[in-house]
């Protein structure tokens, strides 16, 4: 798939509408067969809502787009090439994102690594070792060039090339003093990515969307030093969710930085003492329960990080007349195809609600065993949705409503 300069356009447009975010956007797209139509519908959607939505105007979307043409900035759409295909997996994974850099670094596996800002000598030289030895296996090092573990890991990545995930905009890098660093990031070999506003100012929201970006590109998370409450342990909550590996490095129980790591490996994180323990468990596939983890969600509150329009709230009322050619906008391996036509919603819905219970099941194991294509399943699953006999849960499962 390849947006036209006109869909990407829309495509900015619709996900710069206040009350818009990744789950609204992929739920208006799928409805009103593309971002066009969504964009139309947005006056109706704000009436029956009872919500003022006020669309992204067209002059301010041009500029923002030739604001990031001059900075060397691309915008990837989810289902075309050079959008990671990991990130595409997650739930919650951004429409666009804003490229800056070179684009192979983004094709090759990745393993994040993060920490606490305030980093211990030995941390430092420990993450150095672990960036080091990781590149020179082939991953690519993710982190989202923080101040301590973050700075570590994107230095000791250089040379192999490394990803910086930006909580801001390209324009607004946090924090100034590492600059110069993203800079060489992106003569080197390496990228950065944001999904914000090119001139965006960073906001204490922006920080665990950010982190969420940077579980979902990577294949495992290794954590070297948090404390309790930290960033870093969002990240490992998000990678919880997004099903990836998580990675905790010990450290001294006198240390508050390592309280959180010591947490996680006490509820069942997978130690890490170097790089082989991270290459031995990804490239075995090893698949880890969430359960024992759960408790990490008492240490960091979740709370949400868009303010999106409820459409449940509408019911059937989010509905393209019968006549309407659909976008399928999948959540799992993403395929966008504006303009293809879906199976009538009622003859998908009759074969998936036999397979549908209280008990989660995989949207992966529906597509199989009802016989569907992909993006069929989720059109079905999207108007249970809307009507509040869906939910969706972490990991790629859904279950009826309760």
């Amino acid at each position: 798939m390849r947006l036209s300069d006109d869909q990407r356009l829309d495509w900015l447009r619709l996900i710069r509408t206040d009350g818009i975010g990744p789950r609204t956007f992929r739920a208006l797209v799928n409805r009103f067969g593309g971002a066009a139509g969504a964009l139309e519908a947005l006056p109706d959607i704000a009436r029956r809502t009872g919500k003022p939505v006020t669309p992204c105007s067209r002059a301010d979307a041009e500029a923002e787009m030739a604001r990031a043409s001059r900075l060397g900035i691309r915008f990837v759409a989810m289902g075309e090439t050079g959008y990671p295909k990991a990130l595409a997996a997650a739930e919650t994974a951004p429409p666009l994102i804003a490229v800056r850099g070179d684009g192979a670094a983004l094709d090759r596996p990745m393993v994040a690594i993060v920490g606490s800002r305030n980093a211990s000598s030995a941390g430092r030289r420990f993450t150095e070792a672990l960036a080091r030895d990781l590149g020179d296996a082939g991953f690519t090092i993710v982190s989202g060039l923080a101040r301590g573990i973050d700075t570590a890991a994107h230095k000791a990545s250089l040379a192999a090339g490394t990803v910086a995930v930006l909580a801001g905009g390209h324009e607004r890098v946090y924090p100034q003093e590492n600059v110069p660093l993203l800079e060489e990031i992106v003569t080197r070999g390496g990228a950065a990515v944001s999904e914000m506003p090119v001139g965006w100012e960073p906001r204490a929201r922006d920080f665990p969307r950010r982190n969420r970006i940077v579980s979902g590109l990577s294949s495992g998370v290794v954590i070297v030093e948090a404390a309790r409450r930290s960033g870093s342990l969002i990240t490992a909550r998000f990678a919880l969710e997004q099903g990836r590996e998580v990675f905790a490095v010990p450290g001294s129980p006198l240390d508050p930085r390592a309280e959180g790591t010591n947490d996680l490996i006490r509820q069942g994180a997978t130690l890490c003492t170097g790089a082989a323990d991270v290459i031995d468990a990804l490239r075995a596939g090893a698949e880890r329960s969430i359960q024992p983890l759960l408790d990490i969600e008492e240490a960091v509150p979740s709370e949400p990080l868009w303010d999106e329009l409820d459409l449940s709230a509408l019911g059937l009322a989010i509905q393209a007349p019968p006549e309407a050619e659909h976008a399928g906008l999948a959540e799992q391996h993403v395929q966008v195809v504006e303009g293809a036509p879906l199976a009538s919603a009622g003859s998908a819905m009759e074969r998936l609600m036999p397979l549908l219970g209280p008990a989660p099941s995989s949207i992966d194991d529906l597509v199989r065993e009802s016989g569907l294509p992909p993006r069929e399943v989720q059109a079905a699953l999207l108007d249970l949705e809307l009507t509040g006999r869906l939910e969706r849960i972490g990991g790629n499962q859904v279950s009826l409503s309760s």
